[in-house]
């Protein structure tokens, strides 16, 4: 019999590593390491966070902190923060009632309180992203006096993460899945869908991790690219074909140091949510 917490678990580290599987410009995959980090690392911070991630009952805060000290037990960097905290709210969400994954998403936001923000805080402050956590009213550097889904709602005009939490994952659901969902049907290799994800999520909107670390000229730059190719994407016959052009910008991102981070967390938590949607109507049934 398979449980809930292992499906879950399975679900999550699927997604990691189908993303690493992408050749995502600007980010770690398979094909290239870059920003100090490589693949491997990412795929042992996966590994470690599966198991405080998909914990059977435990609080949204508790399954951050979980995740984040064990991924630097395993790898001692800052990998997958941005994943952590978009995944362990579905993955309560999945753990609560796997029928209704977005409705039940939405309960889970608003259960959240001031303990689960102190644990995300620590978390925070442990993973030290660039130029994230400052506040003017709620800094991970002080004790908790707002609830995370507060915290989260304050930070999200400037943090595409923190908008998802004031959003009910909405870029998550009505973004990120209708693009992975369509090119699932014209694409036999998972790569290309999962590009095609990152690739909207990056064309859409300013990646905010580059935000964060440069301006909104840089961020606006690389978001234009990545509607031009992601148009070439979508309009190939043969995805493979572009695979060179792809990696030649995944290099000139990288020489820059120009890490789209954000998209690709989006990314993981949109196959994280797919895989969900998937495979949980059946735990019921499962033995």
């Amino acid at each position: 019999m398979t449980s809930r917490a292992e499906l879950i678990a399975a679900a999550f580290k699927w997604a990691c590593l189908a993303e690493l599987d992408a050749p995502k410009p600007g980010n770690v995959h398979i094909f290239a390491a870059g920003h100090r980090m490589t693949a491997d690392q990412f795929a042992a911070s996966a590994d470690a966070a599966t198991f405080a991630i998909s914990a059977e009952g435990a609080r949204v805060g508790t399954r951050i902190l979980g995740a984040v000290e064990a991924t630097f037990a395993a790898v001692g960097v800052n990998t997958n923060l941005g994943i952590i905290l978009l995944c362990a709210p579905l993955a309560a969400a999945a753990d609560a009632d796997a029928q209704e994954l977005r409705a039940s998403l939405g309960k889970v936001l608003e259960d959240l309180n001031t303990d689960d923000a102190a644990l995300a805080f620590q978390a925070i402050v442990r993973a030290a992203p660039a130029g994230l956590g400052r506040s003017r009213c709620h800094d991970v550097f002080e004790p908790a006096k707002v609830t995370l889904l507060q915290a989260m709602t304050e930070a999200a005009d400037c943090d595409t993460i923190a908008r998802q939490y004031a959003t009910n994952f909405a870029d998550i659901f009505d973004l990120g899945l209708p693009l992975f969902e369509s090119a699932l049907r014209r694409h036999t290799e998972p790569k290309w869908p999962t590009l095609t994800t990152y690739l909207g999520f990056l064309s859409a909107f300013p990646d905010s991790h580059i935000l964060r670390k440069y301006d909104a000229q840089t961020a606006e730059r690389v978001r234009r690219a990545a509607a031009t190719h992601l148009g070439s994407l979508q309009s190939s016959r043969c995805a493979a074909q572009l695979l060179p052009e792809l990696l030649a910008w995944d290099a000139a991102l990288k020489a820059d140091g120009l890490n789209p981070g954000t998209s690709a967390d989006l990314t993981v938590a949109t196959l994280f949510a797919y895989r969900l949607r998937t495979i949980l109507p059946s735990v019921p049934n499962s033995g």
